[in-house]
């Protein structure tokens, strides 16, 4: 890239940590024990993980086979293998590009809770929901915190995969696994906090529906980051030596491991102060807050930890999605990296802005009748991601030859993967369908037709006009 040898990663673990660092996300903290909570606490889990071995790591080994045998980011990749499914790579880049549209929001907020842990925030826990409402709301205060947690995402983009993403994931991964045992072996040790435990780890089969299987397939599916074009870009920059089945399956288990360690941390915790569990960014920053409030002095020390490492999860998952786009600049564009950093890190910035805005400030900033900020996330949640999963499944499963495939996978016949057929008819049968359903049931799930039917014209007018790519 830019003129030289294309980047790679200069050790196996710091890609681990960097690919690790792209699943463990938000979602991992606040959604996975939400869903855990509300389907039958380890019944879930069991589901959970069956489709994580099942589906999610199956994909991911997918993506980064895709991504080593081009050496180029999604378009690229895609369009080298085969031209009809350019636009593939398409809706996982604009999928990243659109998800750094509000996630940065939502990163912000994190930091600020790192500094009010401190500022006053826990003096008063009847008043914490209150000041979450009128923090998110103001017109300036999340704007400054968004854009000091951009500037840190541009930076670390901008210095390069094993200057800027590399080193940055084995800091932050290995702090963020240190910091949320620390959160769960205190959560675990508060008096009342083991009926917290029974909740969560006492399976519930009674709790477990039809719609427990597709939150579990659904979370595992978007945790793991699949179907936005990130492990395709990070497997572009895997050495041709590394064992690419091995290294999805130590970075699902990481990402697994940091879901229920949220679990461990969170709910327990409620249980020993009397709360309730509530679902999204409440959790994190009504709830959360409400429990450390009741530690006496220890609460703005632990406060401060847990928002740190949600901080981290949070920035380890944006900087491969700053990446996504900016691979794409450089690949096909032809664009220096510090130049693709600027412009799409300035665009990225503008978004956000506007998300921010759209959630108080200027309530009027809708789009298709929803604020710009659930605009964002419903299109790629809902739509783009699903999508974009069940074509990789697609076509790797149906339009890549099986032998190339395999060799890949198998390093060139020089590393075993004894369990390449099991992979390969569960990519080629069982992932497409799953995938399917989950895509089917989250576009009716969408209240607002406008919007579905406007997010599947963009996925229809891209795959006429990746043609010409």
């Amino acid at each position: 890239m830019e003129g030289k040898q294309r980047d790679n990663w200069s050790s196996r673990i710091g890609f681990i940590f960097a690919a690790a660092g792209s699943a463990v996300g938000l979602g991992n903290i606040w959604r996975f024990p939400y869903l855990a909570a509300e389907n039958g606490g380890s019944a879930f889990i069991f589901i959970y993980l069956l489709f994580v071995l099942g589906i999610g790591l199956n994909v991911m080994i997918a993506e980064f086979a895709i991504g080593r045998r081009t050496q180029l980011a999604a378009v690229g990749a895609y369009k080298k293998l085969d031209k009809r499914f350019t636009f593939a790579g398409v809706i996982g880049v604009l999928s990243a590009f659109l998800i750094m549209g509000f996630y940065p929001v939502v990163g912000g907020w994190s930091v600020a809770y790192i500094v009010k842990s401190f500022t006053g925030l826990l003096s008063d826990q009847a008043l914490i929901a209150d000041a979450f409402g009128g923090f998110i709301t103001s017109s300036y205060e999340p704007l400054l915190w968004m854009l000091l947690y951009m500037a840190i995402n541009i930076y670390i983009v901008a210095k390069g995969v094993t200057s800027g993403i590399e080193k940055a994931g084995k800091i932050l991964m290995p702090t963020l696994l240190v910091l949320f045992i620390f959160v769960a072996i205190r959560s675990v040790t508060l008096d009342g906090a083991f009926e917290g435990l029974k909740f969560l780890f006492k399976p519930d089969f009674s709790k477990v529906t039809g719609e427990t299987f597709l939150a579990a397939l659904g979370q595992q599916f978007f945790s793991l980051s699949l179907g936005m074009g990130c492990m395709i870009t990070y497997g572009s920059y895997i050495s041709k030596k590394e064992a690419l089945p091995k290294n999805a399956l130590i970075i699902t288990l990481i990402d697994t491991s940091v879901a229920i360690l949220a679990s461990i941390a969170i709910i327990p915790a409620l249980f020993a102060f009397g709360l309730e569990v509530n679902q999204g960014p409440g959790l994190v920053f009504i709830v959360v807050p409400q429990i450390f409030a009741g530690m006496g002095a220890l609460g703005p020390i632990i406060s401060a930890i847990f928002f740190i490492a949600l901080a981290i999860a949070a920035l380890t998952s944006s900087i491969s999605l700053l990446e996504v786009v900016v691979a794409y600049l450089i690949d096909e564009r032809k664009m220096k990296r510090k130049n693709a950093v600027a412009v799409t890190g300035l665009v990225m910035t503008v978004m956000s802005v506007l998300s921010s805005l759209s959630l108080g400030a200027f309530p009027s900033l809708k789009l298709f009748g929803v604020a710009v900020f659930d605009f964002f996330d419903i299109i790629t949640d809902k739509i783009f991601l699903a999508i974009g999963g069940l074509l990789i499944a697609l076509f790797v499963g149906w339009f890549m030859k099986k032998e190339d495939m395999k060799d890949e996978l198998t390093n060139g016949g020089t590393l075993e993967f004894g369990l390449f057929n099991v992979w390969y008819t569960l990519i080629k049968y069982v992932v497409p369908v799953a995938i399917a359903l989950v895509a089917i049931f989250g576009i009716i799930a969408i209240e607002q037709t406008s919007l579905m039917i406007f997010g599947l014209l963009v996925i229809l007018v891209l795959a006429i006009f990746s043609k010409k790519l």
